[in-house]
């Protein structure tokens, strides 16, 4: 027995090593759980979070196969060199050092997670990679969650204390040495290639993030399930958009389609009357996309919270809601920044990935400035960072826009105050930048249309030392920010009132995104995506008022385009709310490899191949009543529209389409 034991020490020692791994990657799955514990808690069953821990393992099996490949090899390999002191050395500093790497992107994930609502996959190095405060971000993060700094030097001590190495001492190349790593290797192989895809059978396809979603009962777990290493993995030079087969092509048109015609006459629907509509061609447009300033923040929205007695953090924005048309469910189609422009300003919504961030960047693409350039009008867009940030200046180019101003134009400006309004992270403060943006337009020629992109309420959520005793810390650590920019937005407007462009001006404020939430409604799936869409019309040519309706970032280009009476043909994934009734309204968003589709009383959660939910979520506020089965008529209707919007998004996105040609 001691001579076979002797025999086998490296294989043994690869096996107890693995196990390390794989306690490794456990432990950093329950850091990631407690770190975000708000965002599960509500539904957690000692039942799910049991199958959410059996779904991890089978995830960190392929995960860790996948990154120890070179340390397996090392260690299996029928070679005698590798029982060596040497050989051994060398393979522990491989294996702890693969491994730490791999425990570092988990832990990362346990911040970054609570802004993104899914795990990091491989866009986000296109997505940093023109930022140059990514080292100062990061060095930010480490001193706020200096505890998650702290588990992982005690994980990386403890792989390497307790790794075992094989002692070779007693082993000579002999026959039955070669004979027995042979054929640990020939049992190795075909459980290595299994765990990799997560199955032994041929029916087993490879794994994939949405493969998380069967362990789960609502699509933000998956995060628990998934871990950073495989979704990088399995994302990395994958194609991004597969066209589905779910209707005939000929078909596919007559149940919904992007293409918007011009219409020689069209019903105005507010809400309370349907009447025919009357254009405002010529007229300026101005869009405010405010950092992470979602709809739970904003009192007006939020009358029924705490018992009717919130009141929020936007007494601005509250006073003009009262002049403006607002919806009473609007939602945001991403859950980052990068995400914004393309739903915002093209009408394209973020499915899979952000298309910016994949060759589908290439494809021909329009926007409300690229529309409206036909029509004569100027175009600028604004965001206060280094102009590389984010990719925004080259989509701002690619959509259309005329101009772009970021902080390199800002700093130009000599009536302002250059870098010492630089927040020190990010971005221009959005006081200073909010009255750039309003003195530039004055400088336009009319018509124009205009976008400004904020920064100030964004992590590390901080206001300018002189307003620290204003906006002080209340409630969670952004409250202030909001206070801030709301008062920005105070200022701004204040401004532009003064301006001669200002009564023949559509205003349109959103966010790009939500943010960190202490309201349960707005942890829910459907929550996570509550933005603010609020049209603003000095004049009030668009009646102002409250909508029960349902509207998303995709709609404001072509609901701006309708409010003009634009009268050529385009590409836009969303609807002219001012031409849709209430009841025929809609809303779709992607978490975490589930299509999200808001329609009448109902969202439908659907996998790209069944449906996993139905909730009436205008009663079922925190989504804990699943009527698929009970309602199969809906989840067959809602089904089919869904699927018809995805096979569009994804045959235009392949076949380059999304202009009207």
């Amino acid at each position: 027995m001691r001579k076979i034991v002797s025999i086998l020490q490296s294989p043994l020692c690869f096996m107890v090593n693995m196990l390390l791994a794989y306690v490794a990657y456990m432990i950093c799955r329950l850091a990631f759980l407690a770190e975000n514990w708000k965002l599960f808690s509500d539904h957690m069953t000692w039942g799910s979070f049991a199958e959410i821990m059996k779904g991890g393992l089978v995830f960190d099996t392929s995960a860790i196969l996948y990154t120890n490949a070179l340390y397996a090899l090392m260690m299996l390999f029928p070679i005698h060199l590798k029982e060596t002191k040497a050989w051994q050395k060398v393979a522990k500093w491989v294996f702890v050092t693969v491994n730490a790497i791999m425990m570092a992107a988990n832990l990362i994930d346990c911040v970054y997670f609570q802004y993104t609502g899914r795990r990091t996959t491989v866009t986000v190095f296109s997505e940093f990679s023109n930022e140059s405060n990514i080292g100062s971000v990061m060095g930010i993060e480490v001193l706020r969650h200096w505890y998650l700094v702290v588990l992982f030097v005690l994980l990386v001590w403890g792989l390497w204390r307790l790794y075992r190495s094989a002692d070779g001492r007693n082993v000579r190349p002999y026959v039955p040495y070669y004979l027995c790593q042979t054929l640990c290797l020939a049992v190795f192989v075909p459980l290595c290639v299994a765990g990799m895809r997560g199955g032994f059978t041929t029916a087993v396809r490879p794994i994939t993030i949405s493969n998380a979603n069967q362990y789960v009962d609502r699509p933000i777990e998956a995060g628990i399930v998934l871990n950073t290493p495989f979704s990088i993995i399995r994302t990395y030079g994958k194609k991004i958009f597969v066209t589905p087969d779910y209707i005939p092509v000929a078909e596919l048109d007559a149940i919904y389609s992007p293409l918007h015609l011009p219409q020689s006459t069209e019903t105005q629907c507010d809400g309370s009357d349907s009447t025919v509509f009357v254009p405002h061609p010529g007229k300026n447009i101005v869009i405010l996309i405010v950092e992470s300033f979602g709809r739970e923040y904003i009192g007006a929205y939020n009358k029924w919270l705490e018992g009717g007695k919130y009141k929020g953090y936007t007494p601005f924005v509250d006073s003009l809601m009262q002049h403006s048309t607002t919806f009473l469910y609007s939602y945001c189609n991403g859950r980052k920044s990068i995400d914004a422009m393309p739903s915002i300003l093209s009408g394209i919504p973020m499915f899979v990935e952000p298309f910016f961030l994949t060759p589908a960047s290439m494809n021909d693409v329009s926007s409300i400035a690229g529309e409206l350039k036909g029509k004569g009008y100027y175009s600028a867009f604004f965001h206060g960072a280094e102009n590389s940030s984010m990719g925004f200046q080259a989509y701002a180019r690619t959509s259309g826009f005329d101009d772009y101003f970021g902080r390199t134009e800002y700093n130009a400006d000599k009536r302002f105050g250059g870098d010492n309004d630089y927040d020190g992270l990010w971005a221009i403060w959005d006081e200073p930048f909010l009255q750039f943006f309003a003195m530039k337009m004055s400088e336009f020629r009319q018509p124009f249309v205009s976008a400004v992109f904020t920064a100030s309420s964004h992590h590390p959520y901080k206001v300018p030392e002189k307003y620290q005793n204003v906006f002080k810390e209340e409630g969670i650590v952004i409250h202030k920010c909001i206070r801030y920019t709301d008062n920005a937005l105070r200022l701004f407007f204040e401004k532009a009132r003064k301006q001669s462009w200002y009564d023949n001006t559509l205003f349109v404020i959103t966010s790009d995104h939500t943010n960190l939430s202490d309201h349960e409604y707005y942890q829910t799936d459907l929550g996570g995506f509550c933005s603010p869409i609020i049209f603003f019309d000095p004049k009030g040519d668009m009646k102002p008022g409250v909508r029960n309706a349902i509207a998303q970032q995709i709609d404001i280009m072509p609901t701006v385009l309708g409010y003009l009476g634009y009268d050529r043909p385009y590409i836009a994934f969303g609807k002219n709310l001012l031409a849709t009734p209430d009841e025929q309204t809609w809303a779709v968003n992607y978490l975490g490899g589930i299509y999200q589709y808001v329609e009448g009383d109902y969202l439908l959660q659907f996998d790209g191949n069944k449906t996993k939910a139905l909730y009436r979520f205008r009663t079922d506020l925190l989504l804990k009543d699943n009527v698929a089965e009970k309602e199969p008529d809906v989840v067959k209707r809602m089904e089919r529209r869904l699927k018809a919007i995805i096979q569009s998004y994804m045959t235009r996105m392949n076949e380059n389409e999304l202009i009207s040609k």
